[in-house]
């Protein structure tokens, strides 16, 4: 009985810290659109279209995620759904950002389920978040080309610094927690990769940073590369 209380209790915490991250993600993107210059004018209709859409281009390409052995372990695993979901946050701006990655979460759930405790959908929606929010936020500041590129580099630079630290701080123990795996296992999985892996820290530093890197430059080379031939057909940006 006290070992289902715990995990009643244990469970009941985790899913109060996802309820407080959504909101707290979704209130900072409303804030940074109040000091943002003025939008672009999009018919809620159209709006609900274009997120729903990026969504689901977003939802396909999570679930066609996969490890990259050489870097972390195979629970970490690399996708490009990020790429959609910043597309259209540089059509619509920062709010639709976290509407997409949080659709793409929950659809993602519904057809294919958790293999992490949720504990890697929570993850990719607040690493997702770290990289898409402050590059859509910069480049809305002053729309080019170049500050395109400045704000992918800022949200690589933040989902790699804020993704390492939620990971050992937050993400790794509760994970260890979830699943009842001792952290101890986690980072030999770790060591097994990188000699240096002793600790959380080192774990997260040899593993989980690295892999936010490639993921952050992979988004951005190929949002550079595609944005105009893809946007201008899936959002009627020509119109």
């Amino acid at each position: 009985m006290n070992n289902l209380l715990q995990d009643i209790s244990a469970n009941l915490s985790f899913v109060l810290m996802c309820v407080a991250l959504v909101i707290g993600l979704a209130i900072l993107a409303r804030i940074a659109e109040h000091f943002l210059p003025s939008k672009r004018k999009v018919t809620p209709a159209r709006r609900v279209s274009i997120i729903g859409i990026s969504a689901a281009i977003a939802t396909v390409l999570h679930m066609l995620d996969f490890p990259l052995l050489f870097l972390a372990p195979e629970f970490y695993k690399l996708d490009f759904s990020e790429l959609p979901v910043l597309m259209c946050g540089f059509y619509l701006g920062p709010s639709a950002t976290v509407v997409c990655e949080g659709l793409k979460i929950t659809l993602k759930l519904l057809f294919k389920g958790t293999s992490t405790a949720f504990v890697g959908d929570l993850a990719n929606f607040v690493v997702g978040c770290a990289y898409v929010l402050p590059a859509t936020i910069w480049y809305h500041t002053n729309k080019s080309k170049h500050s395109a590129l400045v704000g992918m580099v800022l949200g690589t630079a933040c989902m790699t610094i804020l993704g390492t630290a939620f990971n050992a701080v937050y993400l790794l123990p509760k994970f260890a927690e979830l699943y009842h795996m001792p952290l101890d296992t986690i980072i030999a999985m770790g060591t097994e990769i990188w000699g240096g892996v002793n600790s959380v820290t080192t774990f997260v530093m040899l593993c989980v940073a690295p892999l936010n890197l490639v993921k952050g430059a992979a988004v951005s080379v190929l949002t550079m590369l595609l944005y105009k031939r893809v946007a201008r057909p899936l959002f009627g940006i020509h119109r």
